[in-house]
């Protein structure tokens, strides 16, 4: 069975199209489980009516006639209660419903299972035989694994097919939508810009050819180039291999022939697509057909076509370099996006971002609302292939693409960004207010930085110091570790630009979600590996050398603060510290007029909430960092768009958390922040002020509206809330109670989307 089911869905995901695909479904389901009839049947989301799209055994003609209410048949109840349902004799059921002209009355034994993808119904596979018996458990085991296996590629097609169709041309009066992470707030309208890794054949798009017979030349002469080269690798081992291994070059040469593989791509070529296109479209159907192969040796095959499809891409990747021309409002689309590449396109026209991978806690999501640009993530279903040139709409609330949106549509999110501009204005004049409660708490707001692009921005909305500088931004814009003097220059810059206000400086982290080119980390569950401070200790240069850096840039400015990330435990706290003082002691040993700045700890580990007291006791403050600390405590990979909708920071267990380091920091007389994205959430905010901390740190685009709320506040009402969110048993009560609290106080439109209205149009 685990053969039948692996090839049935290679021969799926090998469709041109959904309908295809579908077709290749019930044909291959009902030849493997010897039944008379297999059907597949979506759900229309626009009439909530299960369609029949595909079937093996019935009429053909009934595809896309026969329908059903979700309260209709079998097939209604399958779709209802999400589970299958295993039949001996169908008519008996209390829900059978006759539909006139099928023959469905003649076949006795059903077993129905539903399509289920991203907990969304997609739809209902069923069987059915004539002979009346109860299908074994082997029987309904295989139909529910294949739903589950091809869930999946049905979403995926089906919103392929929403865009382009058999031909994979795209149509410009379809309208589609997608839905992804949110990832950066906000509203952003523009013309997608596809960012296409080196010689990667399934991130190629579709492109219309200008100039057909240019085109085609062009491709036989990059052939001819790989032709040249694979004839000099054979010319070059001649002496070193046999002749059977000699002989796979030749195999080599004889796949990239003008009449094999060269006359098919000149067919796409000429019927319109750029040899890109064409190549990276007739290369992958040959891969799937050689996986599908049940020959080891023909599946072996694959591989040389994969890899020579490479080769021929790469040169025509490396003859075809353009400058891009980045239309006003570029919205950035690719299938992981990263801070170097955002940082090609011009600030004044990147407009927005959509990453198929990823999650809200991404290292370019954390950018990204760092700059102010909305940002979607995790869009797994997008065919971000076809959408170049696309007019997309970015709802950066509720994490939906609106791909050619329809002008009805597009014209009402022109009038929520204008809003969103109004309100922005309207928040200016708090600039310069200070961040206290109507009973007079002062709760200063820092910022978070990395990019000095992200100094002008954060003075002009009132930051009142950093709360966190990500210092690992300098050395993943390179290609090698930045030399002492290299980092002094920039860690100087940053001081002075924010001078006399205090810099907080978080040594090297990386490892989890964030490696270097030249450092790379490969472990099977980094999150819980090599990362943080483990690094930095295992590499004392790497960390005395960024240490001094810091030292020797703050003199005569004294507005450094250090800080240590991912601390577990007190002997790691004590051997950084030791570190430190070193560093410190060097350069005193060498003239140096550096004072040791304040230390702290980043409390973003289960183990540092329960050993705050004893942290605190040893270093001059600390720090929350709470994207980790939340998906440490509640077992969730922020990166991991599949669970992402259980990473909530305002559970319970999160604000327990929060709280407890509060009160740890408190009992020692230290200084107590949050650096964390939670910071920035104006609603969260008003617990945070409550629990007791002294600084809360966020992206720019975030300080005027936190700055709205806590001015909107008494510390006794914040006290309040907190006492009855600490007693709640779902992140969904403390919202709702902390929107409530917001409306009351006349705040409710700096409320965070998850606990708003939804943008998303109404259907």
């Amino acid at each position: 069975m685990l053969d039948a089911l692996r090839r049935i869905v290679q021969a799926v995901n090998a469709a041109d199209d959904l309908q295809s695909a579908l077709d290749i479904m019930v044909q291959r389901i009902a030849q493997v489980m010897g039944v008379e009839v297999c059907t597949v049947y979506l759900k229309d989301f626009e009439s909530g009516r299960l369609v029949m799209m595909a079937n093996q055994g019935f009429n053909p003609k009934l595809v896309g006639v026969v329908s059903l209410a979700e309260d209709e048949g079998l097939v209604g109840v399958v779709a209802r209660r999400e589970e299958p349902l295993n039949l001996d004799n169908a008519e008996k059921h209390p829900s059978y419903f006759y539909l006139e002209g099928i023959g469905e009355e003649l076949y006795h034994s059903f077993l129905g299972v539903p399509i289920i993808h991203q907990r969304r119904l997609q739809g209902v596979l069923v069987v059915q035989q004539k002979d009346s018996r109860r299908f074994d458990e082997d029987e309904e085991a295989f139909l529910v694994t294949m739903s589950a296996q091809l869930a999946g590629v049905i979403a995926h097609a089906k919103a392929t097919g929403a865009i382009g169709g058999k031909n994979r041309q795209r149509d410009p009066s379809r309208s589609a939508e997608f839905t992804g992470i949110p990832g950066a707030p906000g509203i952003a309208m523009g013309t997608a810009v596809l960012v296409i890794p080196e010689a990667d054949l399934y991130a190629v798009p579709s492109r219309p050819c200008e100039d057909i017979d240019t085109e085609v030349a062009f491709f036989f002469q990059c052939l001819q180039a790989v032709r040249e080269d694979i004839t000099a690798i054979k010319d070059r081992l001649q002496d070193k291999l046999a002749k059977e291994e000699q002989a796979l070059f030749d195999v080599y040469l004889s796949m990239l022939d003008d009449r094999a593989l060269g006359l098919e791509i000149e067919g796409r070529i000429r019927e319109g697509e750029w040899a890109q296109g064409a190549l990276a479209q007739v290369v992958i159907s040959h891969i799937r057909t050689f996986e599908s192969m049940e020959d080891a040796y023909l599946k072996e095959r694959a591989t040389d076509v994969k890899d020579l499809g490479r080769r021929v891409l790469a040169y025509l990747q490396t003859a075809n370099t353009r400058d891009i021309e980045y239309p006003e409002r570029t919205i950035l689309v690719g299938e992981e996006l990263t801070a170097s590449i955002m940082a090609e396109v011009p600030r004044e026209k990147l407009a927005g971002l959509v990453s198929v991978r990823g999650s809200s806690n991404s290292h370019v999501a954390i950018l990204a609302r760092a700059m102010g640009v909305p940002t979607i993530m995790g869009a797994v279903d997008l065919p971000f292939t076809q959408v170049e040139g696309a007019q997309l709409v970015l709802d950066g609330y509720n994490g939906i693409v609106h791909y050619n949106p329809a002008k009805e549509l597009y014209a009402r999110f022109e009038a929520i960004y204008a809003e969103q501009q109004e309100l922005s204005k309207g928040l200016e004049s708090l600039r310069n207010e200070p961040s206290e409660t109507l009973d007079g708490r002062r709760l200063p707001l820092w910022v978070n930085t990395g990019l000095m692009a992200d100094v002008a921005r954060s003075i002009d909305h009132g930051a009142e110091g950093v709360g966190l500088y990500r210092t690992e931004i300098p050395f993943l814009l390179r290609e090698r570790f930045p030399s002492e003097e290299e980092q002094r220059v920039i860690y100087r810059e940053q001081l002075q630009a924010f001078s006399p206000l205090p810099v907080t400086m978080r040594t090297l982290d990386i490892g989890g979600d964030k490696s270097l080119p030249y450092f790379p980390i490969e472990e099977e569950n980094p999150f819980l590996g090599w990362r943080g401070i483990r690094v930095t200790l295992d590499h004392p240069e790497i960390f005395l050398v960024q240490v001094r850096a810091m030292l020797k840039a703050s003199v005569g400015m004294d507005n450094l603060r250090i800080m240590l990330p991912m601390i577990s435990n007190v002997p790691e706290l004590e051997e950084a510290l030791e570190l430190i003082y070193r560093a410190h002691d060097e350069l005193v040993d060498e003239g140096v007029n550096a004072k040791l700045p304040p230390i702290g700890v980043m409390v973003e580990v289960p183990a540092a909430v329960y050993q705050a007291r004893e942290m605190a006791r040893r270093v001059d403050f600390l720090s929350v960092g709470s994207n980790d600390l939340t998906q440490y405590l509640l077992a969730v990979d922020r990166n991991n768009a599949r669970v992402a909708d259980l990473y909530h920071s305002l559970h319970p267990a999160v604000l327990r958390a929060l709280n407890d380091v509060a009160q740890a920091a408190q009992a020692e007389g230290k200084p107590v922040g949050i650096c964390g994205e939670l910071a920035g959430d104006p609603g969260a905010a008003i617990l945070l002020l409550a629990m007791g901390y002294d600084m809360l740190s966020m992206n720019a685009s975030s300080l005027l509206k936190v700055k709205s709320v806590i001015r909107s506040q008494t510390l006794a009402g914040a006290k309040t809330l907190l006492e009855q969110a600490l007693a709640q048993e779902s992140s969904v009560d403390v919202k709702e109670l902390v929107r409530d609290a917001m409306i009351a106080a006349g705040v409710d439109k700096m409320l965070q989307p998850a606990m708003g209205e939804k943008l998303r149009p109404k259907r």
